[in-house]
């Protein structure tokens, strides 16, 4: 039993000097119960016996200066030459066997413990990185308190780190060497040293005041190796007890016999070891205590999660070494309330702890009370945020169950059961255990098998199946059998693999007295015979579990193979008998027909049993005959395919069986369409159900076999046509020949691929093609929404197929199949998306005559929608369809950014990789096609307030940031859609006269959204272009009428700075890093040449740049110093400028800085020409101020470019993978910091900086 008291950690001295402290005054250690308990002489907590000389500290018998070495196995020796090797790096090097070194400096102690003591103690502050060492003098006159200041005064204020969180090989070594060397120091003293009153009090008070020491790294350190020494301390106080025990059982054994046998010396012997035993029992106890309440009470809460979940792993440890000391409620409690800890690991340890202890049954009863009082937040646990937490909450349920299966209620039960359906495996797995051991383990065996013997059946699994298909159909919230038979295929393989119990419960005829599977049932149970084919056969999770399919190991490999084997053997013979018997159920034939595919078909002429063959292809045959539905028809024509595979031997028979099926379809098929068009407007719906049924099953046959040869494409475009022209087609009959016709000229297509066509075979599919096209381009009109979403799919699909890149891979000879829409289809095709897509919700309902939808019917139709969508895209994508058509996509991006967000931006960001300029005209003409629809609606005068313009102005700013941060690379984009801005803007005069705005100026407050994109050089050559546009009164007009005019002007003459940011970071390379320069800062003629230098650099560098790390936001805010260094650059020189025209910009995007070019010389010459002297002498003066406020002081300045406030942060997540990284160059002091500084008046371009700035300086 721990006793509550305390030690008192002191020296004695052997020359009856007053002793020294080396550790925490007594004040800090006593507990007011220390006279509960008896002490021994001489032992902690009592003053030295007077007899008794006190001994010499270790400051006395070791003299100053002395200096120490060590020899190779880490003792202490006298050397005089090199560098001592401390105990610390024998320790960290690891490579004397842990026992030898404790041994060698158990006999340096032997020989000098002072000195092997200093060593140790020294040892403990440099595993905690501490530079400092503990000399002589810091024992003599200061207090412990101060020794441990004096340590943290050593630190290395440069990093945290330190020995126990440094990453690596060598330190995680080094972790588990220090955790041996404590425990094998306390097993090697644990017989004599440790009961010296010297060693243990000494270190023992180290270890509390430096785990109560502010710096994390002592405090981390010093409570690991406290934790340590205590799990040592209890295996030598159980060793002690277990010696208690016997020596208490010899004794009553030798004092039990007669008086002339009994030995009274052994009986003397036996209880002076006795009273040994219980003193060294007190001492550890001592001990035990004044580490459990000195550390331990302090540090199981310590901020630092790290601290916290060493301090649960230990007393988890000792509970479980030494449960008749520590498993009771007094220690329980620590666990369990840190049960509720913030930190995942440090719940993860608690569970971890609690495991060990419920593994052992004979455990139980002392942790009945800490179930009852923790049981509901373990079981809360099991949904943890932390998927490693919750998966070891439903292990330590699992093991509670097995314990006592009356501790957990049906409640407690359920919110375990439906993890079985996690999306997360390892979580659903040991929900599956935990399902296992409550409901599918057989509790009486012998039973179950002599019932399954009575009843004829050769598995007693049948009421576990049953109690399976039960839970199933119960979990109302899932239907997902793949996920059940996954989660629990670890834990009960053995009945999820007894196929022939789940074949005979669905063939065998009710018994009396046994309840009958219901329709139902029977379908969960066939389905779930299904899935558990499926996993053995894979032998992989199902999709949406697992990063995808892993290699499989031999072991693995040997069962997938023995698995496959069997469930072939049975389901060869068993199959035709199910399909026989369900044949008529379409649900459940759909279902049976996948188990061939999973079959190991050599099993067939390996084991003669082509009769089974048959039996199969003859059901089969009749499960077509009597369906039309389409999923029981695709489910027939897969396993046709799989069974005419050429790898097996099986194929002809198997062919003959389908070449009669398809024969006996394609002439009632052919028949029943000559009766369909002779019949005309008259036709009964026999004819149309003849016609519909037969077409049916042979479009689900040709997508999965080649009918090329049976010519069903001439009636199929027969019925299309007359559809067409007397548009009376059924809308079934339609959509059934648009997709057989589809399939018949992709089989055709792979006739000509793979041999080697003749020039009258590619004219012949071609004139198929083109025929097939102008059918599917007018039955884009066709009043049936079904047939024109069909045709609009099948349209879609066959331009991308036969596009130009049909001709790639050395095909060149399929050029005369290569088709491009001409402009009609493509406005045909944009036109069907915009009113078939694009639309709410509530006009979709009203297009369905009113009828009301369901929430699963609703998703369906948002579905197709995507997938119409989606396929209008990727004509887009891929060029085939010109790309300005995108911008009636993109203008819906806001709008319908919940339905499409993701396929648009997709779209906008694989269009940009193709040509970067087309794109940002397309973006810009979306945004035009919006201002205009606002113009019609609203007219000319527009409120500049309203939520539409707010609309496109919100549109333009998410615009703007998929360009992302390399300005470099998007330059020429930007400018051009600058360019088409202003022109648009301006493409109209007034018709009340010049002295009022054009009708299109609002849109320049638009176009104010990308003026962050621009370049300082580009937005200085985009002002003159727009220049050119504005008259002398344009200019001075100050109206509110003017105000998008006068803000995008300040857009352009504004932000500087940030662009001086972009700049500099674009000239950078990217492994200059963001260390700055400590050299003074350079002249300014240097420094303008430099920054000319790097613009011309940007011409002929590549898209290599990096991203830019945070830089934090100025200090300085004023706008006098935030506008003028920016005036100052407007007005140098531009010493370079790049030729080039107007016209070779818009016609020839690969010709870089063109416009540009000429746009910076006109700009260059129109300032020449203009005076501005009061600007310059004013920006001279605003520079003059500046330096003199900043001059002095030239200290590196490290900069970071982040995002940090939230709408910033979510504005990250709209820029595309052609965001290129910047790496800032370093800025040489404060004065360019300053002129590097963003407009704060600039919600685009403000940075906030929310760190805090509260790091610890350890």
């Amino acid at each position: 039993m721990i006793t509550s008291e305390l030690p008192v950690l002191q020296d004695s001295g052997e020359s009856g000097q007053d002793t020294v402290s080396l550790s925490m005054s007594m004040s800090e250690l006593d507990d007011p119960g220390d006279g509960k308990s008896k002490k021994k002489r001489g032992r902690p907590g009592r003053p030295p016996a007077p007899n008794k000389k006190p001994r010499k500290s270790p400051l006395e018998k070791c003299p100053m200066g002395v200096q120490r070495g060590r020899k190779a196995n880490g003792m202490a020796q006298q050397n005089g030459e090199g560098d001592p090797v401390t105990l610390f790096e024998v320790v960290k090097q690891g490579k004397s066997a842990m026992q030898s070194v404790v041994d060698d400096w158990i006999e340096s102690y032997k020989q000098d413990r002072d000195l092997a003591l200093l060593d140790l103690i020294n040892f403990f502050i440099q595993c905690s990185g501490c530079k400092g060492t503990v000399r002589i003098e810091m024992f003599r006159n200061m207090q412990n308190a101060e020794i441990i200041r004096k340590m943290t005064e050593e630190f290395d204020e440069d990093s945290g780190d330190y020995p126990l969180t440094i990453s690596g090989p060598l330190w995680k070594k080094f972790r588990y060497n220090f955790c041996e060397f404590i425990c094998v120091l306390i097993r090697q003293c644990q017989y004599s040293i440790i009961y010296d009153e010297y060693m243990m009090d000494t270190v023992i008070s180290l270890l509390t005041g430096l785990s109560d020491s502010q710096v994390r790294a002592f405090r981390h350190t010093s409570t690991l190796a406290a934790m340590k020494l205590m799990t040592a301390l209890v295996n030598v106080a159980l060793n002690l007890s277990i010696n208690q025990d016997n020596t208490q059982r010899q004794y009553e054994a030798e004092r039990n016999k007669m008086v002339g046998k009994r030995a009274n010396e052994k009986l003397e012997l036996l209880l002076q070891r006795r009273k040994e035993l219980q003193e060294n029992q007190d001492e550890i106890e001592n001990m035990m205590n004044s580490i459990f309440k000195g550390i331990f009470v302090h540090r199981y809460r310590d901020a630092i999660a790290e601290i916290r979940a060493i301090c649960i792993e230990e007393i988890g440890v000792w509970m479980k070494m030494y449960s008749d000391a520590f498993l009771n409620d007094s220690y329980l409690k620590y666990v369990g309330w840190t049960l509720h800890d913030r930190q995942g690991e440090v719940r993860l340890k608690c569970l971890k702890a609690l495991q060990n202890l419920y593994t052992n049954r004979e455990l139980f009863p002392k942790l009945e009370l800490f179930t009852n009082r923790f049981k509901d937040r373990i079981v809360s646990m099991t949904l943890d945020k932390e998927y490693d937490v919750a998966v070891e909450a439903i292990r330590l349920v699992t093991l509670i169950l097995q314990g006592s299966e009356d501790a957990l209620s049906n409640e407690d039960c359920e919110n375990v059961y439906h993890l079985v359906y996690s999306a997360h495996r390892p979580v659903a797995v040991a929900a599956g255990e935990f399902l296992h051991r409550k409901l599918f383990s057989r509790h009486d065996p012998q039973a179950e098998e002599a019932l399954a013997k009575r009843r004829g059946r050769s598995s007693p699994n049948g009421n576990l199946i049953r109690m399976l298909v039960l839970f199933f159909l119960e979990s109302e919230l899932h239907e997902h059998a793949a996920y059940l038979v996954d989660s629990l295929w670890e834990s009960s393989q053995e009945l999820l693999k007894d196929w022939e119990c789940m074949t005979e419960l669905l063939l065998e005829e009710p018994v009396q007295g046994e309840e009958v599977l219901s329709d139902r049932q029977e379908s969960a149970l066939i389905e779930l015979t299904v899935c558990t084919i499926r996993q053995a056969a894979e032998a992989h999770p199902p999709v949406g579990r697992g990063t995808g399919k892993r290699v499989l190991t031999a072991k693995e490999r040997k069962t997938q193979i023995d698995d496959k084997n069997k469930l072939t053997e049975h389901f060869i013979m068993a199959l035709p008998m199910l399909l026989s018997k369900y044949q008529t159920d379409a649900e459940k034939v759909a279902n049976l027909l996948q188990i061939p595919q999973f079959f190991d078909l050599d099993v067939y002429s390996a084991g003669r049993m082509e009769k089974h063959l048959d039996a199969l292809l003859k059901q089969i045959k009749f499960v077509v005959e009597k369906h039309t539905d389409t999923e029981v028809l695709e489910a027939c024509s897969k396993t046709y395919s799989i069974l005419c595979s050429e790898d097996f031997t099986i194929m002809n028979r198997v062919d003959i069986g389908r070449s009669q099926l398809i024969d006996e379809l394609a002439d009632r098929f052919n028949h029943s369409v000559e009766e369909l068009l002779q019949a005309g407007e008259e036709a009964d719906d026999d004819d149309i159900y003849n016609v519909l049924s037969t077409l049916k099953k042979l479009t689900a046959f040709h997508n999965a076999h080649d009918l090329t040869r049976w010519d069903l494409f001439g009636n199929c475009y027969r019925l299309l046509r007359t559809g067409i022209e007397q548009g009376s087609m059924p809308e079934q009959i339609a959509v059934q020949a648009l997709q057989c016709s589809h399939y018949s000229i992709l089989w055709q297509l792979v006739k000509i691929t793979e041999g080697a066509p003749s020039k009258d075979d590619l004219l012949a599919l071609r004139r198929v093609v083109k025929s097939f096209l102008a059918v599917c381009q007018q039955c884009l009109s066709n009043i049936n929404t079904p047939v024109k979403e069909q045709a609009f799919m099948l349209l879609c699909d066959l331009l991308m197929i036969f596009s130009h890149q049909l001709t790639t891979g050395s095909r060149e000879g399929l050029q005369p199949l290569v088709f491009n829409p001409d402009s009609s289809l493509q406005n045909e095709l944009l036109n069907f998306i915009l009113d078939h897509v694009f639309i709410d919700q509530d006009d979709e309902n009203q297009s369905i005559e009113g009828d009301e939808e369901d929430e699963a019917n609703k998703i369906e139709a948002l579905h197709k929608r995507r997938n119409l969508l989606a396929a209008f895209s990727k004509l887009i994508i891929y060029d085939i369809i010109d790309m300005p058509a995108a911008a009636d996509i993109f203008k819906h991006y806001m709008r319908y950014y919940n339905d499409y967000g993701d396929i648009i931006k997709e779209t906008l960001s694989k269009t940009r990789q193709t040509d970067k300029i087309l794109c940002a005209k397309t973006l810009i003409l979306s945004l035009q096609q919006l201002f205009n629809e606002l113009i019609q609606d609203q007219g000319p005068n527009l409120d500049r307030t309203s939520s539409h313009v707010s609309g496109i102005k919100e549109l333009a700013r998410r615009f703007a940031l998929t360009f992302g941060l390399d300005q470099i690379k998007t330059r020429e984009a930007v400018a051009t859609l600058h360019k088409d801005g202003i022109e648009f803007a301006f493409k109209y005069q007034n018709p009340k006269g010049p002295e009022y705005p054009p009708p299109n100026l609002a849109f320049l407050e638009v176009l104010c959204e990308f003026s962050s994109k621009l370049l300082r050089q580009d937005k200085k050559t985009v002002h003159s272009y727009l220049e050119k546009f504005m008259t002398e009164q344009m200019m001075e007009r100050r109206e509110d009428i003017w105000l998008p005019l006068i803000s995008y002007r300040n857009s352009l003459l504004t932000g500087g700075d940030e662009d001086r940011m972009s700049i500099t970071s674009g000239g950078s390379s990217s492994k200059a890093g963001s260390v700055r320069s400590k050299k003074g800062r350079p002249p300014m003629h240097k420094k303008r040449i430099e920054e000319e230098s790097v613009e011309s650099s940007w011409m002929m560098r590549n898209d290599t740049l990096q991203t830019p790390r945070a830089l934090q936001t100025p200090q300085l805010t004023s706008t006098v110093l935030r506008e003028n260094p920016r005036q100052a650059a407007e007005h140098l020189p531009e010493q370079n400028s790049e030729p080039g025209s107007e016209s070779d910009y818009v016609h020839n995007p690969q010709m870089q800085m063109s416009w540009l070019g000429q746009q910076k010389m006109e700009e260059v010459n129109r300032k020449e020409r203009t005076a501005v002297n009061y600007m310059k002498a004013r920006s001279g003066g605003v520079r003059q101020t500046v330096r003199g406020l900043m001059e002095d002081d030239a200290e590196p300045i490290f900069e970071d470019v982040m995002m940090s406030s939230r709408g910033q942060l979510e504005d990250m997540s709209e820029e595309f993978e052609d965001t290129m990284v910047i790496d800032l160059p370093p800025s040489r002091n404060r004065r360019e910091r300053a002129e590097l500084r963003p407009d704060f008046f600039d919600s685009a371009a403000m940075i906030e900086d929310e760190s805090g700035f509260t790091m610890p300086m350890f």
